[in-house]
């Protein structure tokens, strides 16, 4: 939604810049609030190049006051933080995120979990793979009718905000050259 990926997320809850809380489900989810989110934007539009100081200065006076518009830093506010273009703009994603989700079910009946768009069997991330492998709104709408264009525009902010669960496929021997090769003859083998 803001552009960072979930490491810098994740960074950002484990220096304390934003206090996420567990989720009640059991699982190792961060639940975060708006103006959580606003910080993060914030983040993601450059206040990551800050040190640490001045973003913790910039995060407390949030924290201390949610519908705060701006943060001057430094003696003489020699530097301004525009938070209000930043809560816009959190807010949008937000509301992307959310249409996004009304768009998508995932259904143990369905194609076994995988999450399709709602009254189709078409997987999200199949089309947001085609989007990021250079596929055109037009080429996806050709193939597959029954989408729409906003469909197609939200599955990458879908795939971003859900990711698959679990460790990814390891290949240890990929891309390495065999340590052994043998050779027999055809005759010893018959």
């Amino acid at each position: 939604m803001t552009g960072l990926s979930l490491a810098a997320v994740h960074k950002a809850i484990d220096t304390g810049l934003i206090k996420a809380k567990a989720a009640r489900t059991g699982t190792a989810r961060r639940l975060l609030t708006r103006e959580q989110i606003v910080y993060l934007q914030l983040e993601a539009e450059g206040v990551r190049l800050l040190p640490l100081r001045a973003r913790r200065s910039v995060a407390k006076a949030m924290r201390r006051s949610p519908q705060l518009d701006e943060v001057a830093l430094g003696n003489g506010h020699v530097l301004l933080i525009k938070v209000s273009t930043a809560r816009r703009k959190a807010d949008e994603g937000l509301r992307r995120l959310v249409r996004a989700e009304k768009m998508v079910i995932s259904d143990p009946e369905v194609l076994g979990g995988t999450p399709v768009y709602r009254g189709t069997r078409i997987p999200v991330r199949l089309v947001a793979d085609m989007l990021a492998q250079g596929a055109s709104v037009k080429e996806i709408l050709e193939g597959y009718p029954s989408l729409s264009r906003e469909m197609i525009e939200m599955a990458p902010i879908y795939v971003r905000a859900f990711p698959r669960r679990g460790r990814p496929a390891r290949r240890p021997w990929a891309g390495q050259k065999p340590k052994r090769a043998t050779s027999h003859a055809r005759s010893a083998l018959d």
